[in-house]
């Protein structure tokens, strides 16, 4: 299936030392970049009351950047198949270090809603060039035997950076506000993620190998093409429903649920104590994404445990629903982000599995595509309806979201196999047909 480093494996299921380096750069630099990601969370839901920006603006903001990368995605995947994937990361890196600095600006410039819509579709931009190629280089780089593992590592790791930008958001502002005399906490906050971010790129540039085109660009990929096969689309539309509930409904949300129900942890409002409980998820899901890849590597089945996270998922948003302690919101944020990030990373593995590796590029652009309308469409849609129906219709709603997800993998896999839980080696042979 895949072309890549397999010759440079030291085992039939395993990576080269080689490959490991290759691996932990891209999760490295993904890393920092991710401080760009996370650090608005936590600030823009309360900046938008202190500049007078509506719900549905706020909502428009944080999802600007999935729109944008969702008209991205499909170019970018392509552009990857076509050239490689060395230069596409490191100036994807590029773009999203200026992106964040683009916070600064709209905080000082007139008209700062503006501004931060424009640093955010920026970011999306940068966002589709880096996410095509991080996948797409561990397509490259991984064996049917280590792709759960791997896939889970770069995803997983990667994220790593989105909770540290929520704390850098959520904490660095208030406690750097005053500080400096003129300079406000949330400006420190997006320098710091800045500064990161540009470092993020110049790691890459230094470290990071084409694993993924030779000899030249491939002419006959046109940026425009998509791939259109059933597994990617149901890949894509498991993502969809799974980020629809915990981007764009959980992380859109949180803030404005911690200030109803009056709660905060270290002595931090609202603001901070949503960018720790925001840390707490993600990095749950960074844990589970590997732990999920792993399993599926070892069990030789990626479907079944599937179903067990996106249940989990499910589980969680209903805890949600009734939180009403520290205690019970913290359970809640660690059981959704296990069935979030143990959905993921295996997810992701079952693409690869299922498609050749000239068009791993195209289906990652196009995964990527339905993703980011998930997570686009919830905070436009969670942000207004908290205002008329308030907050557990809205949590109790995402529980219903993972068990459809569930639903939608069943039916695809067993459209593309001819059974609900193939084997590796059923898979293997179904991507091959694929490629015939």
């Amino acid at each position: 299936m895949r072309s890549g480093n397999e010759e440079g494996s030291t085992g039939k299921g395993g990576l080269s030392r080689q490959d490991y380096v290759i691996v932990g750069s891209v999760i490295a630099s993904t890393f920092f970049v991710g401080f760009g990601g996370g650090v608005i969370f936590p600030i823009l839901p309360n900046l938008g009351i202190i500049l007078g920006i509506s719900p549905f603006l706020v909502g428009l903001i944080l999802s600007a950047n999935r729109f944008s990368r969702l008209f991205a995605n499909a170019p970018a995947g392509a552009i990857v198949d076509r050239v490689g994937t060395r230069t596409p990361f490191v100036v994807g890196l590029v773009i999203q270090g200026l992106a964040t600095f683009g916070y600064v600006i709209a905080y000082v410039a007139p008209v700062p809603e503006l501004w931060f819509l424009v640093a955010r579709i920026i970011w999306g931009i940068g966002s589709a060039l880096v996410f095509a190629t991080a996948y797409t280089i561990a397509a490259d780089v991984s064996k049917s035997g280590s792709r759960g593992t791997s896939m889970g590592l770069i995803r997983g790791g990667s994220i790593f950076g989105f909770p540290s930008g929520l704390v850098v958001g959520g904490v660095v502002s208030e406690v750097a506000d005053g500080v400096i005399p003129g300079l406000p906490g949330d400006v420190v906050a997006f320098m710091v993620a800045t500064v990161f971010a540009l470092f993020a790129a110049l790691l890459a540039y230094l470290t990071v190998p084409e694993t993924h085109v030779q000899g030249g660009p491939k002419k006959a990929v046109k940026p425009w093409d998509i791939d259109r096969s059933v597994t990617t689309l149901t890949v894509g539309l498991v993502n969809f429903t799974i980020l629809f509930a915990y981007i764009g409904a959980l992380f859109a949300t949180l803030v404005l649920f911690l200030g109803e129900l009056e709660i905060g942890v270290l002595g931090f409002d609202a603001q901070g104590s949503s960018g720790i409980f925001m840390a707490v998820t993600v990095v749950s899901a960074a844990v589970f994404m590997f732990y999920g890849g792993y399993i599926t590597d070892k069990r030789g089945s990626r479907v079944p445990t599937l179903l067990v996270f996106v249940t989990i998922s499910s589980i969680g948003f209903l805890i949600l629903a009734m939180a009403d302690s520290v205690l019970v919101l913290t359970i809640a944020c660690l059981i959704i982000g296990a069935g979030q990030g143990g959905t993921s990373g295996p997810l992701i593995a079952l693409l690869a599995d299922l498609t050749p590796n000239e068009r791993m590029g195209r289906a990652t652009g196009t995964n990527n595509v339905l993703g980011d309308i998930g997570g686009g469409l919830g905070p436009l849609m969670s942000l207004p309806l908290i205002d008329v129906v308030g907050f557990w219709p809205i949590y109790a709603a995402c529980a219903f979201l993972p068990l459809l997800a569930g639903v939608i993998l069943m039916a695809g896999i067993r459209h593309e196999t001819g059974q609900l839980f193939p084997s590796a080696a059923v898979v293997e042979a179904s991507g091959e047909n694929t490629a015939d």
